[in-house]
């Protein structure tokens, strides 16, 4: 394992970012974090407004890797993520069922971001930072951003932690071959809707899976732990309906979207507003974990190189990492 201490430059922060990151610096390296939103967590992440939230990426997330459940059990220790019990049902196909209860579905809390909020704790992390371009110039990375220009730092290694397209575009700035890579696993788009009531929603669930129509998902969103403010719902569309209409207006989303809502639960929203996810998966997680290149000191890390999922995201950040630490 390597002991000279690297600057280390990762970009993106969200779970595998981080996760990586937090391995790096408790392992002694200088690491520095940048991504282009105004916070970190990527789509783990709730949206607000006066009196009320939403969580309109990530909806949820599982442990099924002994490691990962360990990690969180340090979250929820932290009072960063708590269990959501809800009332989960399947609708169409063959009609209403409800979902196996056993399964235990976490959440950030108080929102969703409050795992990547612990993460980063103590890592040098810039926000609105969109890095877009990479070179190499003496031995070292040089890295420049849309809002600041060529960075005066220059980093022994460069780890990408970003949706697969958004890699393959930087990884082309690099003549890397692991661009090839990031740009052969397609992603795919989400519509989200985010509804608020005056009044409780009067259906017998909290959620739903739904296997017929445009909308694949629905969620009684301020039913989660840690939540308070008004009655809030989450609808997604599916990746094939979001991939056909992903050009489409936010209005133009709603328009489309909330008939089906209305017609699976009766009702009307008094507020409503959508978010484009541009890159929320990929068709086929390539299931690699992560790929490291020590000659290059480059490496890439995510979900869609690990399963897909806030797991999948977290145990490829970690598993990039150690690499690193190898070689």
């Amino acid at each position: 394992m390597s002991t000279t201490a690297r600057a280390i430059a990762i970009v993106g922060a969200g779970i595998a970012g981080l996760a990586a990151g937090r391995v790096l610096q408790d392992a002694g390296h200088r690491v520095q974090v940048f991504d282009k939103s105004r916070s970190t967590g990527g789509r783990l992440c709730t949206r607000r407004g006066e009196g009320w939230q939403a969580d309109h990426g990530a909806q949820y997330f599982t442990a099924r890797h002994p490691l990962f459940a360990a990690e969180l059990q340090r979250w929820t220790d932290a009072g960063a993520a708590a269990l959501w019990q809800p009332r989960l049902i399947s609708l169409g196909g063959d009609g209403q069922h409800t979902l196996n209860p056993a399964v235990q579905r976490y959440v950030g809390a108080p929102r969703m971001g409050a795992p990547a909020k612990l993460l980063s704790m103590g890592l040098t992390v810039h926000t609105q930072s969109t890095i877009n371009c990479l070179q190499r110039l003496n031995g070292l990375w040089q890295l420049q951003s849309a809002e600041h220009g060529l960075l005066p730092t220059g980093f022994d290694t460069v780890l990408l932690a970003q949706p697969a397209a958004q890699a393959a575009t930087l990884l082309g700035t690099t003549q890397s071959p692991l661009a090839a890579l990031a740009d052969s696993v397609k992603m795919r788009g989400c519509w989200a809707l985010m509804l608020r009531f005056s009044a409780p929603v009067a259906v017998d669930f909290d959620a739903a899976f739904i296997n017929k129509g445009a909308l694949g998902w629905m969620a009684r969103d301020s039913h989660k732990p840690g939540r308070s403010g008004q009655e809030t719902w989450i609808a997604q569309a599916t990746p094939a309906w979001s991939e056909a209409h992903i050009e489409a207006t936010a209005d133009e989303a709603l328009a489309l979207l909330l008939p089906e809502f209305s017609g699976w639960t009766g009702a009307a929203p008094d507020q409503t507003s959508a978010h484009r996810w541009r890159y929320a998966d990929c068709e086929q997680p390539a299931n690699l974990g992560c790929v490291w290149s020590a000659d290059e000191q480059l490496g890439v890390c995510g979900d869609w190189l690990n399963g897909g999922r806030v797991e999948g995201a977290w145990l490829s950040g970690r598993q990039l990492a150690l690499e690193v630490l190898g070689g």
